[in-house]
């Protein structure tokens, strides 16, 4: 039992290395394809493999679950196409940590404890260090666009516990995938950029889907069957740190240090708001 605990939080840790590593490549997609062209192109792809992989029965949906999977999927595609418009101008690791603030407001609304006002204060401190002070932190567009895709991350997080109380993960997923590939491609195709797109862009684009969709979908189902999910959440917060790390390590994007303690300062708030709760 506990070589199985072990090994869920490596693949939850995997999970989100594959997801910060697929934002890196997505963010390199950006020169050519633009945000629009390279969120069609992710959501696209990973919705193909899906509907082939698991072959969802959507004739035997009711109206009522079109209406969750439509919800669920317009947070998807909403989600995506913000978020990679804001890290267009901010770094990587910046958008995901502002991102973040969806979620930790989510749960600090949901408890009425005197610890949560400690936890709010403390990513409100991350936010004020995180702001762009020069031009290498970016500009405030950014950190505008991505502040919306963590209210659309919130939205989507209270879609994804409606929508799996009515279907099974694999087809709510997959639908939901799919209904997000139809609400963003239009933008990709009305920006032009989709048109420069070549095999080699493809292959990216494959390994976008791969690492940013597929495979943490896959390793955060098998792990969310091996540990609690508080401890999940906990292990969630180290989201920010590894979109900073990808973003230094595959992009070279060099943050201030008020802007790496602004990180702590987020993912602190996070764990700590996770392990108070009931």
């Amino acid at each position: 039992m506990k070589f199985n605990k072990k090994w869920a939080v490596c693949t939850a840790l995997s999970s989100m290395i594959s997801v910060q590593g697929g934002a890196s490549i997505a963010k390199y997609l950006f020169h050519v394809l633009g945000p629009a062209g390279a969120v069609t192109l992710r959501v696209g792809l990973a919705g193909i493999m899906l509907f082939l992989i698991n072959r969802p029965k959507i004739f035997q949906f009711s109206r009522k679950d079109w209406m969750y999977i439509l919800f669920y999927g317009l947070s998807i595609g909403s989600m995506n196409l913000t978020f990679y418009y804001g890290i267009q101008r901010v770094p990587l690791g910046v958008g995901v940590a502002v991102e973040f603030i969806g979620p930790l407001g989510l749960a600090l609304l949901s408890s009425r404890k005197w610890p949560d006002f400690v936890w709010a204060i403390l990513a409100g401190a991350g936010i004020f260090f995180i702001v762009p002070r020069n031009s290498g932190g970016g500009d405030w567009i950014g950190i505008v666009l991505t502040a919306v895709a963590g209210l659309l991350w919130a939205a989507y997080i209270v879609a994804t516990g409606k929508i799996t109380q009515r279907l099974k993960n694999s087809d709510a997923v997959t639908c939901g995938i799919c209904v997000a590939a139809l609400l963003v491609t239009p933008f990709g195709l009305l920006s032009g950029d989709l048109f420069r797109l070549d095999w080699k862009l493809l292959l990216l684009g494959f390994g976008v889907a791969v690492f940013s969709s597929l495979l943490p979908f896959s390793l955060d189902l098998w792990t969310l069957k091996k540990i609690p999910p508080k401890t999940f959440s906990v292990l969630q917060s180290l989201q920010p740190a590894f979109g900073a790390l990808s973003g230094l390590l595959f992009l070279g994007e060099h943050l201030t240090g008020l802007q790496w303690l602004a990180i702590l300062c987020i993912m602190t708030a996070s764990a700590g708001a996770t392990l108070m709760r009931d």
